[in-house]
């Protein structure tokens, strides 16, 4: 399914093809839990960028892998490159167009305890 998204002002806008009733994942490390962000993973491919490009800015920490990408304007991170999936994007399911109209799955990860279920992290 093409699904659209994209931050709250509306400035960065993407677009994202999603498999029915998708795996979602709620993870309980710091930056996800304070931001409540629910990860929907997907491939390179399945991710198009539609807009903004110029209002992004990129935040990072720790081993500096993930790329963290924030609009400039709302400070909404409605998509990142994640450290279990460097190749692919994390895009925020919570600003996905519409997306309390889509079924799907919650699985709950233990980001807090991130090295220890890395394995588990990178099959999602």
């Amino acid at each position: 399914m093409l699904k659209t998204g994209g931050c709250h002002c509306g400035a960065v806008k993407f677009e994202v093809n999603i498999s029915e009733n998708p795996v979602v994942a709620e993870c309980n490390c710091s930056i996800c839990s304070k931001s409540g962000y629910l990860h929907l993973k997907v491939h390179a491919e399945s991710f198009r960028l539609v807009s903004g490009k110029e209002f992004i800015t990129t935040y990072t920490f720790n081993t500096g892998v993930a790329q963290h990408y924030f609009c400039k304007i709302c400070g909404i991170k409605s998509f990142y490159v994640p450290r279990s999936n460097p190749e692919g994007f994390s895009v925020n399911f919570r600003c996905l167009d519409n997306a309390e109209n889509i079924e799907y799955s919650l699985k709950h990860l233990d980001g807090k305890n991130w090295k220890k279920h890395a394995v588990e992290f990178q099959k999602n």
